[in-house]
């Protein structure tokens, strides 16, 4: 199976976002990917339910939104109404992180988990058998064009070994820096889920480098 492709409208242009989704739409991209940014968590400030609603109206695109934001479990139930198909919260952000797994459920979304560079793998362990998706971060969070933190690809070898050996389903996401060089490098580690802003969007041909990426080995 070739991976998927998860573009991040964070680097998208905001005043034609109709256009430049349907560009990865033609592109061969299968998912979205929304990074809500509370400017607390993180330092930078991006949108809430209300764009998320009009995202869903323009595209068909599986909605892969990442909250980026202090005490998540608030407004799940408002980004699932607004058409998030999946919710991934960060596990430094939220206290009972069990209880917000089962909200994501109840909802009606899957839910995934996002550990930020500095967070050890370990943390994230106690709760792989009930969640969709483990996003790992590549770079510190918060904004588009940072630099690939290789370290991080260790985090992605633990996760498959750790999916091979209890026989579990979860995906494995990056996000941080994505391109055909470090895409290959994260894909060779385990990942299923590559998210890219800066190097989809800011190419001339989107569908040529949405292809490439999905075709790494």
């Amino acid at each position: 199976m070739s991976v998927i492709v998860s573009p991040s409208i964070l680097s998208a242009d905001f005043s034609r976002l109709e256009k430049e989704i349907r560009d990865v739409e033609l592109g061969g991209a299968e998912w979205l990917h929304l990074d809500v940014m509370d400017g607390v968590f993180v330092p930078n400030l991006t949108f809430g339910p209300i764009i998320v609603a009009a995202i869903d109206k323009l595209t068909g695109l599986f909605l892969d939104v990442h909250l980026m934001i202090i005490q998540p479990r608030r407004f799940i139930e408002q980004f699932v109404e607004a058409g998030g198909d999946l919710i991934t919260f960060h596990i430094e952000a939220e206290n009972d992180v069990t209880e917000t797994i089962k909200l994501v459920k109840d909802s009606g979304a899957k839910v995934g988990i996002s550990l930020n560079p500095p967070t050890p793998v370990d943390k994230v362990v106690p709760y792989l058998e009930f969640i969709d998706l483990v996003l790992v971060m590549s770079v510190n969070p918060g904004f588009a064009g940072q630099r690939f933190l290789p370290d991080v690809l260790k985090k992605v070898e633990f996760l498959r070994n750790y999916r091979e050996w209890h026989k579990l389903s979860y995906l494995i996401e990056i996000d941080g820096g994505i391109n055909l060089e470090t895409g290959k490098l994260a894909v060779a580690a385990g990942v299923d889920v590559l998210v890219s802003a800066s190097f989809i969007f800011g190419s001339k041909d989107r569908r040529a480098a949405i292809q490439g990426l999905k075709s790494l080995r």
